[in-house]
Parts: structure tokens; sequence; C-alpha cells
């Protein structure tokens, strides 16, 4: 089995849309715009053998803001333009009590099975973070984005973009490589 890299999308492959304070994801292939290193990051990450599985709540379509339509075709933008191996999305709601909306693990967890031993998730909320906690992956890491609502668990370290947490990845690599 592969180690992966599952990514939370909003806000770590994708500019997050802030509002008060308060990530959202965008609206529409027009409003999505792709974060600066994300493509040099994913391209050192994947040489150096990992998956790159994107994990992604997307809990507008259950509250009726978004189409599920729209969603898939933002996943399409970015699989055009980045190495990404796979997405797995949970469209469903907190009152839905789904194994796959983080903060629970369902996401990373199904199959086709990876190395969870080896592999890291990348977010930039708390429930990112307790998702990898959960799945027992090897490291948790969070981009910093300063939002308002804080992060209740304590990742394995703290980055302010996908490029530094690459960095971080690639030398935890070194040290036992995948």
């Amino acid at each position: 089995m592969r180690p992966a890299v599952f990514l939370d999308r909003d806000g770590v492959v994708n500019d997050a849309v802030v509002r008060s304070g308060k990530p959202y994801p965008p609206a529409s292939v027009g409003e999505l715009s792709v974060l600066p290193d994300v493509a040099p990051a994913l391209g050192r990450l994947k040489a150096a053998g990992y998956r790159l599985v994107v994990v992604t709540n997307q809990p507008d379509v259950a509250r009726g803001r978004q189409r599920r339509e729209v969603v898939e075709a933002i996943n399409a933008a970015l699989a055009a333009r980045l190495p990404i191996d796979e997405f797995r999305v949970c469209y469903h709601d907190d009152i839905d009590h789904c194994q796959c909306r983080k903060p629970l693990p369902g996401l990373l967890l199904q199959a086709p099975d990876h190395d969870l031993g080896r592999s890291v998730m990348i977010g930039d909320r708390w429930r990112d973070i307790e998702a990898g906690q959960r799945a027992r992956v090897r490291a948790t890491i969070l981009i910093d984005h300063g939002y308002d609502e804080g992060c209740a668990v304590d990742p394995d370290v703290r980055v302010a973009s996908l490029g530094e947490a690459a960095d971080w990845v690639l030398r935890l690599h070194a040290r036992s490589p995948a």
C-alpha cells in the first residue's frame, strides 16, 4: 500500500472565500483560484511517491445552497490543472450523522486503502486535523490562515502554506522513505 497526502480542498488547494473570519468554498468555477505554491508543492509530493487525495466536506449541497454539479465542476477544474489522484467528497451536513463528514475519518478510510502509518493529513480547519488524528495518519499539518474559529485540536505542525507543508512532509519522508 502506498502512503497518501490527504488534502482539504478550500483553503489548502484553492483560495477559500473568507467572510466574517470564516472560510467558504468558491461558488463557481469562475470564482476558483488555485493558491500560488500549490502546483509545485503537489508535484514534489507526487515525485516522492505519495498519492494525492483531496478530502473535502461540501455541506452546502445538503443545505440547498450549492449544486453537486458545481462542486464536481470545481473538482474537475482542479484535476485538469493539478496532479491530484483522487477527490473524495462528503455532501452531508452534521445532522446527517454520516461517517464521511470530517472530523470523522470516513473519507480517509475509504478504498483504495493507503498506508495510514506513512500518510499525512493537511488541512486549514480543526475538522481536518481531527479527521487525520482519528484515522491515525502519521502526521497532521494545519495551514493556519488565522480564521476566527481557532483549532480545537493540536496538529503536529502549523505552517503558512502548502509549500511549507510539503517541505515538512518531504523532510519527514527523508527520515523514513515511503
